[in-house]
């Protein structure tokens, strides 16, 4: 077998996925996007400058756009094969940093409401980090129709996520939380009997999403398993067995 280089500039391979973070301080734990070990397979990441969650989810600041862009065309010469985000609002660069690249680009957990809302033709819920900032533009730039039947609960209220994620002094509490994204989600199904599946918006809740689907017995999606289905498109082996 006869290997050839995909790039001049790439002096390391093997990471198909390239994941754009935002510039925070707070643990990730297992399960979280910006933990490495939450994945079966090796990842590459680039932190965003000057990206915070402020600036990205409260201020919508499309200023960001820039280093979006500096940060997508830096993994793209490293050599990874598609690139995605680590918040569920930076749906709001999604086209713009597609169009800046040439490889597929994912920014959000959000993308895949049409695709769940199509296979289950129930309404579908949202858990997001704030919903009262997850904005139709958001929705829209996901490529969701404004006329899907969704269901959004947020965390804002859950004091413990607040503190760790928005606040960060260091420390996060994982059984707070985790009671938080339960309360959220079961409050979710119980108004809303119609619910099919619940996707987490956010890159800090698949640390949770076993208790979410023990809790409710809904299909849970996330980040981790949008990634974990564009790293397969990849990464195709023969099959093997017998007729």
């Amino acid at each position: 077998m006869i290997y050839k280089t995909r790039s001049r500039k790439q002096n390391w391979t093997g990471e198909t996925i390239g994941i754009m973070v935002l510039d925070c301080e707070y643990p990730y734990i297992p399960g979280n996007v910006a933990n490495a070990t939450t994945f079966p397979f090796p990842v590459r990441y680039i932190v965003v400058e000057g990206a915070d969650n402020h600036r990205l989810i409260f201020d919508r600041d499309p200023t960001l756009l820039e280093p979006f862009i500096v940060a997508a065309r830096k993994l793209e010469a490293e050599g990874v094969k598609a690139i995605t985000g680590a918040c569920g609002f930076m749906a709001l660069f999604q086209k713009e940093i597609a169009a800046a690249v040439n490889v597929p680009v994912f920014m959000s957990s959000l993308l895949q409401v049409p695709f769940i809302y199509n296979i289950t033709g129930k309404r579908v819920g949202v858990i997001s980090a704030d919903s009262g900032n997850l904005t139709d533009e958001h929705l829209v730039k996901s490529g969701i129709a404004l006329e899907t039947p969704l269901a959004i609960g947020g965390m804002e209220k859950c004091e413990p996520f607040r503190q760790a994620i928005f606040f960060p002094d260091g420390t996060l509490d994982d059984d707070a939380v985790r009671d938080g994204v339960l309360g959220v989600a079961t409050d979710l199904q119980r108004r809303h009997p119609d619910l099919g599946a619940i996707l987490l918006e956010c890159s800090d809740l698949p640390p949770y999403a076993h208790d979410v689907q023990q809790a409710t017995g809904l299909p849970v999606f996330d980040f981790i398993t949008m990634i974990n289905y564009v790293h397969a498109s990849f990464v195709r082996t023969r099959y093997s067995g017998w007729v």
